[in-house]
């Protein structure tokens, strides 16, 4: 109930928060947890976390087969990240229980138009078709021209392989840490005119990341934080990284010098900071335990600007 009171309010992250709870009550009423993965989906996904999204709706459909809403929410998910396909293959399973269902028509017939348009195409033509025929997608002088107005500084780095462009992926290296995640995602425009950009938490005490596909610039890093700590990563074994426990980060390279962000901050204001260069099109945090051993030697010979 909490939940879906957070959700009315249009605050996600909390309704992700408090779903999360009661999924950890590891309740054995079967209905009552296939609600909790689909609505904590529902909430995922309108954060822009459509993996996140997906695994609650594949959950849910476990658990309740026959659940429509989650195998609606899964096949938006699907759509989201291109997988036309899984996305018809869902569309499919949904109309067999609901034949007249209209989201799931729509979808699936608009999933076949897309396979089909890329069906045959060289990786490389097919990569960019996909991103023609996405409505919220910008074509890169509509993007420039967006984050000058907003006085973004982008950084663009051609690849030291021509022929990897080919492949329409774009992969991220940092200080020895990789994300595959990361491949694909763009920053878009949303219908209210916002930018939503995908964004790299890196934490170098573990050499662990996370990847956040569609991070609203007005959306604050201390919300994202709330949802992505909900539960402790396995790889906290000290249960250390809750939200309120952590100093995120920007690195100048050029200077090499750290600054510190406020995590009440929003992603359009750490952007429009005059030292912060965004790379390849994903901007990158850098998160720490507060007045960890780990954090002073990470700093050490680096000029630090804290808040």
């Amino acid at each position: 109930n909490e939940g879906n009171e957070y959700f009315r309010e249009k605050d996600y992250g909390r309704a992700v928060v408090s779903y999360s709870e009661g999924l950890k009550k590891k309740c054995e009423d079967v209905e009552l947890n296939a609600v909790l993965h689909t609505n904590r989906g529902a909430a995922h996904f309108h954060l822009g976390n459509y993996r996140s999204a997906l695994n609650d709706a594949i959950q849910a459909k476990k658990l309740k087969p026959t659940h429509l809403k989650a195998i609606i929410r899964g096949a938006l998910c699907h759509m989201e990240l291109k997988n036309f396909s899984e996305a018809i293959a869902w569309c499919e399973e949904g109309l067999r229980i609901d034949s007249k269902e209209k989201k799931l028509v729509e979808m699936r017939a608009k999933a076949d138009k897309l396979k089909v348009s890329i069906t045959g195409l060289e990786p490389f033509w097919r990569s960019r078709l996909i991103s023609l025929l996405s409505s919220r997608e910008m074509m890169g002088s509509d993007l420039l021209c967006l984050n000058m107005e907003r006085n973004i500084k982008l950084v663009l780095e051609p690849s030291n392989e021509e022929e990897d462009i080919s492949d329409g992926l774009a992969e991220i290296s940092l200080d020895g840490f990789h994300s595959d995640n990361a491949t694909g995602a763009k920053v878009h425009l949303d219908a209210d005119g916002n930018l939503n950009w995908p964004v790299l938490f890196l934490y170098p005490e573990h050499e662990q990341t996370d990847f956040i596909e569609a991070f609203h610039e007005n959306s604050r890093f201390i919300d994202h934080l709330t949802v992505m700590f909900a539960e402790l990563p396995p790889w906290d074994l000290e249960r250390k990284y809750l939200p309120g426990n952590l100093e995120l980060y920007f690195e100048d390279e050029e200077r090499a010098e750290m600054y510190e962000l406020n995590p009440d901050q929003t992603l359009l204001q750490a952007l429009q900071h005059q030292r912060y260069f965004v790379k390849a099109g994903t901007p990158t945090v850098l998160a720490f335990v507060k007045r960890s051993p780990f954090s002073k030697k990470y700093f050490t010979g680096k000029k630090v600007h804290r808040l």
